[in-house]
């Protein structure tokens, strides 16, 4: 009896504690809050990278897409058929750490070569590409993941 229920507490402060320790979902005060409302469909010759699951690619300004001042781009992530990711390509730890004397030109994020990763080129740091998280460096938030919601044709990338 004494066992069981010893059981269920080191089992609850486990879960506790790690939930505790996870940091999704929060976000760098020093990062600017823009607004991010993109529609594309993920299925056209346009957007081939994402026609299947494991496919990505960048969203940046060009002819009906609006990026605004403030956001680097976005990382679109097909995890599924009907599932998509979508991340901000601005480092979410030390977004102005590479950047030029006038505060402009700076680094984005990318995917490349480190798929399944995100790689953060002015300092290394890894994030993962199925839930933002950090895998490898240092830092203490995930990527900013805006919303994804996909209708079956049109995926529409939001915050």
């Amino acid at each position: 009896m004494w066992s069981m229920k010893l059981s269920s507490i080191i089992i609850s402060v486990i879960i506790l504690l790690f939930g505790l320790s996870c940091n999704k979902g929060s976000i760098n005060p020093d990062i600017p809050n823009v607004v991010i409302n993109i529609t594309i469909d993920p299925n056209s010759t346009i957007y081939q990278e994402l026609n299947t699951p494991g496919g990505w690619l960048y969203l940046d300004e060009q002819p009906g897409i609006y990026i605004p001042s403030g956001s680097r781009g976005v990382i679109v992530y097909r995890v599924t058929m009907s599932e998509f990711k979508a991340y901000e390509r601005q480092p979410p730890n030390f977004p102005f750490e590479c950047c030029d004397e006038n505060g402009r030109n700076c680094t984005k994020l990318i995917v490349g070569g480190n798929y399944p990763f995100v790689k953060d080129t002015c300092n290394d740091n890894l994030y993962q590409l199925l839930d933002g998280s950090l895998f490898q460096g240092v830092g203490k938030y995930p990527l900013i993941e805006y919303n994804a919601m996909y209708d079956g044709g049109l995926l529409h990338v939001f915050n």
